[in-house]
């Protein structure tokens, strides 16, 4: 086990149950689509979910840090919630916000590394880069579903995600190795507080 860092613990608890919370999203959505190519796509998107979720179990077993039953009950509602009302929102929507929650999952693995980092621990980067680039993968996708849809322009503006913006740096053509991948996200911020800032986070 390694000393303490509550920035990193909290941020491994909440990606853990936020990570079930995508899945069960996703399978509404995947169960909402008529397109076989889409809903397979989308099912590809909650396998890898699952995947991550199982990864982060294993650092929060690794180094001690409990599941935090809040963050489960939290999320597990928040999950199913968003996995009903893909069936009555219609098509944009699910899309939309589903690459909106990418965009921000993206930099926490890069924020995570960081963390390690700063305990001495560099074993953990491949699975964590691997991770932040499957979670980019997964908001180019969303995005490319919707790219063109009339409702883009106005959501983009409302919500500060689309064609032109994105909550993360990364750019899966011209991708930095994973040694250099410290330079991702360097200006990430979590509910406010700076990634430097581990009191100020909320897990």
């Amino acid at each position: 086990m390694t000393p303490a860092h509550p920035a990193l613990e909290k941020l491994l608890q909440k990606a853990y149950s936020a990570e079930r919370a995508a899945a069960f999203a996703y399978i509404g959505h995947a169960a909402s689509l008529k397109a076989p190519e889409a809903k397979a796509a989308v099912k590809q998107i909650e396998n890898d979910e699952w995947k991550h979720r199982e990864n982060i179990l294993g650092l929060l077993q690794r180094y001690g840090v409990p599941v935090s039953r809040w963050n489960e009950v939290r999320f597990y509602l928040i999950g199913k919630f968003i996995s009903a009302s893909c069936h009555v929102i219609g098509r944009f929507m699910p899309f939309f916000f589903a690459g909106k929650l990418e965009s921000g999952n993206v930099c926490e693995y890069f924020v995570m590394m960081r963390h390690f980092h700063s305990l001495g621990i560099r074993e953990h980067d491949a699975m964590l880069y691997e991770m932040g680039m499957k979670e980019k993968e997964h908001e180019v996708y969303f995005l490319d579903q919707i790219r063109k849809d009339r409702l883009m322009p106005l959501f983009e503006r409302l919500f500060s995600w689309g064609k032109e913006k994105s909550a993360n740096d990364v750019d899966l053509q011209h991708k930095h190795p994973v040694e250099g991948s410290e330079r991702y996200c360097k200006s990430y911020k979590s509910h406010g507080a700076a990634d430097d800032a581990p009191d100020a986070r909320d897990g």
